[in-house]
């Protein structure tokens, strides 16, 4: 049924039960299903040029090359070497970007966690609720609380 899993991982969360649990569970949906799993983190972009003149000509590249270094450990450390895995990097608006890269790759699924929402992301929307609202593709959401059971497939 799925051929393509895409997991986005926020490599900030600091709460590493929230930062494994849909990369745990993709993994078994990857070995049930033999899918193949893309791993996601985004990282912002500098915005607007004026903000982007504060900083340092290269500094864009360094930060991905950063996130790259970060989720390349994570993805060996807390995946099994036997999955076919490809780990991506991306700028830009966190949701847009799950959106787009998941329409790029012709993504079956998408795992990902949802955070406790905060009274900001009520008024704004959380990027969960967006992908899960946007994507093309169904979206598996999972929230720790409830020890990672489904709470939206759509």
């Amino acid at each position: 049924m799925y051929k393509r899993i895409l997991v986005p991982v926020d490599l900030q969360e600091e709460d590493e039960r929230l930062r494994n649990l849909a990369l745990q569970r993709a993994v078994e949906l990857c070995r049930f299903y033999n899918a193949r799993l893309h791993v996601l983190t985004v990282v912002p972009d500098m915005g607007m040029p004026l903000v982007g003149s504060y900083f340092p000509e290269d500094a864009g590249r360094q930060i991905v090359q950063e996130a790259e270094k970060l989720l390349h450990e994570q993805v060996t450390s807390h995946l099994p070497d036997d999955l076919d895995i490809q780990h991506i990097v991306a700028q830009g608006t966190v949701y847009r970007r799950i959106l787009k890269i998941a329409q790029q790759l012709g993504v079956d699924l998408i795992v990902m966690p949802a955070h406790r929402m905060t009274l900001k992301e009520y008024f704004l929307g959380s990027n969960a609720s967006r992908v899960v609202r946007f994507a093309e593709c169904s979206v598996l959401v999972l929230r720790p609380e409830f020890d990672a059971d489904i709470i939206c497939v759509s």
